[in-house]
C-alpha cells in the first residue's frame, strides 16, 4: 500500500504514473499500427501472383 501512496501522493510519482500510462498506450498503438500495415503488405502481395 505504501507504493500506491507514494505514486499518489507525490508530484514525481504522479509523472511516473503518466510516463508509464502513456508508454503502455504507445505500445498498443505501434502493435496495432504494425500488425495492421503487415496486413495489408501481405493482402497486396497476394493480390499482385
Amino acid at each position: 500500500m505504501e507504493l500506491f501512496t507514494r505514486i499518489f501522493d507525490s508530484y514525481v510519482g504522479m509523472l511516473s504514473l503518466g510516463v508509464i500510462l502513456f508508454m503502455l498506450g504507445m505500445f498498443v498503438w505501434f502493435y496495432k499500427f504494425f500488425t495492421k500495415k503487415i496486413a495489408e503488405e501481405d493482402q497486396a502481395r497476394n493480390n499482385k501472383n
